[in-house]
């Protein structure tokens, strides 16, 4: 039986420690044991050593903020266990998941029920967000300190606003008091009714209702105000217009505790991916126009966006091989994240640096996790790629149960090859 891992001449990556070193890295007892040049040096390959070599980058683990893993209610999409293993396939080490299931994770009991399944199934950790209001309705609170007790990082009414001003005071009052994060889905509902696709050239040329970038713009205004007024810690969720970025900077610049996440599609589709009726693209919120992609590319860059979350929403074929106006909302993000955008470090739109960060210790101090790192005694949360793998996405090799995406047959250049939890190989490419 293998008792220790060895990652060989590997260059490994950790801004947190100002690391970028070809390296040696031993993992043992789930912690990393030894790291250095040619620390594994005195080793050799036996039943008890197994040896990874490069030409291979290790990161920190990967976490992503805001996965939709549908269990209980809606398995057909997705459940734990197969979220759980696109996860680690995408080279994600925790994930975070939205309470939107089916019945909504407003109480303790259903978030109780989440962990127990989680650690059945094993390999990447989750960790759930719980609903900020009962049902997800945006009237009563739900049972917030209970939630946290049985593991909730955060709470959220992912997918629908806290439109009330009072409910969202109160809810960022009750948060701060349990240092959880309250992440909002900033859209001005009334703004938006009926609406399919971002408002502008493309949805009055196809004839389909747009989406005023202004309703995310409105909310996020008036949250800032509200965390700067209570104190709370206040996290936007995949954050879409310039507009937004604006206010979240100015905010930022004041020392409000505020942050924000972007999502892969956000930083590479514009609405113009909507034009033949691509269901594939239907997203809220929607894709939106080339000059928001530049102002989430650069606010990215600069750390005016803290982190990169996937927003992981798995759907049946039958709800998106339809009309329209019918599709159901969303794509798959676990296994696409890095390949999709890697490119950005190979074309120099982000340094390797900020999109390690991103990946990784930003999103865990949002939601006060034990932040990855590459250091002798951490824990080994580890995510490893072969940067000059080339390869074409193919959605049957997918560890979803779901397919959809517009990204099919697209050309990528970086692969993950491993995914290690907590000391343990949780994927391996090839195996």
């Amino acid at each position: 039986m293998t008792s220790l891992l060895v990652l060989q001449q590997v260059r490994a990556v950790d801004p947190a420690r100002q690391l970028d070193a070809v390296v040696d890295i031993v993992i043992e007892r789930g912690r990393i044991i030894r790291i250095g040049r040619g620390a594994a040096s005195e080793l050799s390959p036996s039943e008890h050593v197994k040896f990874v070599r490069g030409p291979l980058t290790v990161f920190p683990g990967f976490i992503d903020l805001h996965t939709h893993l549908r269990e209980p209610g809606h398995e057909y999409k997705e459940d734990i266990a197969s979220g759980l293993k696109a996860a680690a396939h995408g080279g994600f080490v925790a994930v975070c998941s939205m309470p939107n299931t089916k019945p909504v994770n407003d109480r303790r009991s259903i978030t109780d029920a989440i962990v127990a399944r989680a650690k059945e199934v094993g390999g990447t950790r989750l960790h759930p967000i719980g609903a900020v209001t009962v049902g997800s309705e945006g009237h009563k609170l739900a049972d917030i300190g209970d939630m946290r007790l049985a593991g909730a990082v955060a709470i959220s009414d992912d997918g629908r606003c806290v439109t009330s001003s009072s409910v969202m005071r109160h809810a960022l009052e009750y948060a701060r008091t349990f240092d959880m994060p309250v992440i909002q889905h900033a859209e001005d509902h009334a703004l938006t009714e009926g609406a399919q696709m971002n408002e502008g050239a493309v949805s009055t040329r196809i004839g389909l209702r747009g989406w005023p970038r202004v309703a995310e713009d409105i909310i996020v205004a008036r949250d800032v105000l509200l965390a700067e007024a209570t104190g709370a810690r206040y996290h936007v969720a995949h954050v879409s217009t310039h507009g937004a970025v604006r206010i979240l900077r100015e905010a930022k610049s004041r020392g409000i505790r505020v942050t924000a996440e972007v999502t892969p599609h956000h930083l590479l589709l514009t609405d113009e991916s909507v034009i033949g009726y691509n269901t594939a693209c239907k997203v809220n919120p929607p894709l939106r126009l080339a000059e928001d992609v530049a102002a989430l590319r650069e606010a990215l860059a600069d750390g005016t966006i803290d982190c990169i979350a996937t927003d992981h929403a798995p759907h049946s074929g039958l709800e998106k091989d339809c009309e329209f106006s019918a599709a159901a909302p969303g794509m798959l993000g676990l296994e696409l994240c890095v390949p999709l955008l890697y490119g950005f470090v190979l074309d120099g739109t982000l340094r390797i640096e900020r999109f390690v960060d991103a990946l990784s210790q930003a999103p865990a101090g949002i939601v006060s996790l034990e932040r990855p790192t590459l250091a002798e005694g951490a824990r080994a949360d580890i995510t490893v790629i072969d940067p000059e793998a080339r390869w074409h996405i193919d959605p049957s090799k997918f560890r979803s149960k779901s397919k959809n995406t517009p990204f099919a047959g697209r050309e990528v250049r970086g692969r993950v090859t491993m995914t290690i939890v907590g000391g343990n190989v949780a994927f391996e490419f090839g195996s």
